[in-house]
């Protein structure tokens, strides 16, 4: 019985580190509580064997990820067509792959860490790899990562532009556990039957000063320095439009028409500020430009009445030689004229949104773009070019992708730009949690990010970090902003993920001294 009720314990522990990891990131935005989120974590599971610690660490990660990602099983259900008995495995087999992660981290670490200074060392470290290993493998899922939750702490998160969020979420692991560490010191508590004396107590608490006050220094530089950069810098005009077109009937034929009009109408609610770019969301345009003449040319005759560049969203396709047709998600920007000069095709695709991978073995399983056969990617890091202007355009979920917006600074975009349609997720926590990591983007590349949202969240953040103007979720909107072109590539662009990189090194070498041992 004592045994069962230690591990009904340990158990809810687990539990409470998933429930404090999810509260931290939006909606709810508690961004202080995922610096001690990993705490109830790492004190239950420490002692026990590689198999148990795997075990309270996914189920960590399980109720974590279930309650981040709980929205999917409207999503699945209402545009995929999925009944809920098929749309709750599917959330949870993801859940579950996404746990795995988290399971490694509390089994590795606990397997190869025997004294308390040697996890401070190494968690932080095996934390990030796991996380990059995350936003690569399967065409990758970076949603959410830690880092993420500090949005809104704009002088802790000016470091991304050396390491990118994942120096942000390095410092949160080695905030638990140095508050883990304290915790055993009060508490009496061992760590693999040794005793946490004050010395280790007072080196874990020191060197945590160190790192959080060296990253606190440089954000508060970087926050004058870079500021001082924008005040100094030329701007733009740009003017986001935020339709709040349903999803159910974006693609009826019927109101097609009625869509261009409620754009073309919320558009000219911004004429007289005279934006140098009007922006509209992804697939605003729910048919093929130019190819469907009828409402390519009203769209186009609508738009001759401004003065503005517009960008607007729109599936295409292209006729290949053996007549074979590659559809694209792409990014037309318009001149005053109606003019196309420019166009982007999205690089990194949503699978099960815009294609079926491994399609010979899942027939029964379709897409929730209808209309189109799967999506071809295009070219990754394109830039679209207006004049001496840079446009980087990220649609959809490819905001999510730091390599994605990282290619395009480094290929001379001035402005990034977000165009998504968020109605999938419905009033859920998904837009905010969608909208927060823009945050990031803005700040590792030092440019300012412009996003329009069909149903919300819709907004601009300079490349501070600072969110200067968004939307409500499912409102028609207009909002109109002065940005600053920054042109200056910054540690992170030029270099990449260098810090994930080195983090992988240094974990791969840790296990193989620990193997030799």
């Amino acid at each position: 019985m004592k045994h069962d009720n230690n591990y009904i314990i340990k158990v809810t522990y687990s539990l409470l580190s998933g429930l404090l990891l999810t509260i931290s990131f939006p909606p709810a935005g508690f961004h202080w509580i995922a610096w001690i989120a990993l705490v109830p974590l790492i004190f239950t599971s420490r002692n026990l064997s590689f198999n148990s610690s795997f075990r309270l660490g996914f189920i960590a990660g399980l109720v974590h990820y279930l309650t981040l990602l709980y929205w999917l099983v409207d999503t699945m259900g209402t545009y995929g067509n999925l009944p809920l008995y098929l749309s709750w495995p599917v959330l949870f087999l993801l859940a579950a792959y996404l746990a795995l992660y988290m399971g490694l981290f509390s089994g590795i670490l606990f397997r190869v860490s025997k004294k308390p200074i040697a996890a401070l060392a190494i968690a932080p470290v095996l934390w990030v790899t796991l996380e990059y290993i995350r936003s690569l493998l399967f065409s990758g899922f970076p949603w959410e990562l830690a880092g993420y939750s500090q949005y809104k702490n704009l002088i802790m998160i000016q470091i991304s532009d050396l390491t990118g969020v994942y120096g942000v979420s390095f410092l949160i692991v080695v905030c638990n556990m140095t508050a883990l560490i304290t915790l055993l010191w009060l508490t009496k508590k061992k760590w693999h039957g040794q005793i946490v004396s004050g010395k280790i107590a007072a080196a874990a608490l020191t060197a945590l000063a160190i790192t959080v006050g060296l990253t606190f220094c440089y954000g508060k530089q970087r926050l004058i320095t870079v500021g001082k950069t924008i005040s100094a810098a030329p701007t733009r005009k740009v003017a986001v439009v935020q339709g709040n077109i349903e999803q159910g009937i974006k693609w009826d034929p019927a109101y097609q028409v009625s869509s261009v009009h409620k754009y073309l109408n919320l558009s000219s609610l911004a004429k007289s500020a005279k934006p140098d770019l009007v922006v509209w969301p992804e697939t605003s345009a729910p048919f093929y430009f130019l190819y469907d003449k009828k409402l390519s040319d009203l769209l186009k005759n609508g738009i001759q009445n401004f003065e503005s560049n517009f960008l607007i969203g729109a599936p295409s396709f292209i006729i290949k030689k053996d007549k074979m047709i590659n559809y694209f998600n792409s990014a037309y920007l318009l001149g005053p004229g109606g003019q196309v000069r420019g166009k982007y095709d999205k690089a990194h695709l949503v699978p099960f949104g815009e294609y079926i991978p491994l399609k010979r073995f899942l027939p029964f399983i379709g897409k929730m773009v209808k209309g189109v056969g799967d999506f071809v990617p295009g070219q990754k890091g394109a830039v679209i070019r207006q004049g001496k202007l840079g446009l980087g355009i990220l649609i959809c979920y490819e905001l999510i992708f730091t390599d994605l917006a990282r290619a395009m600074a480094k290929n001379n975009a001035d402005l990034l730009i977000n165009i998504t349609n968020d109605a999938w997720y419905g009033r859920s926590s998904a837009p905010y949690q969608h909208f927060s990591m823009g945050v990031f983007r803005a700040v590792e590349n030092r440019r300012s990010l412009i996003r329009s949202a069909n149903t919300g969240i819709s907004g601009f953040i300079d490349p501070t970090g600072q969110i200067l103007d968004q939307t409500d979720i499912f409102k028609e909107a207009v909002i109109t902003k002065s940005l600053p072109l920054m042109r200056q590539k910054t540690i992170y662009t030029r270099f990449g993920d260098w810090f994930a990189i080195t983090c992988i090194i240094i974990t791969i070498i840790l296990l193989r001294l620990y193997m030799r041992d």
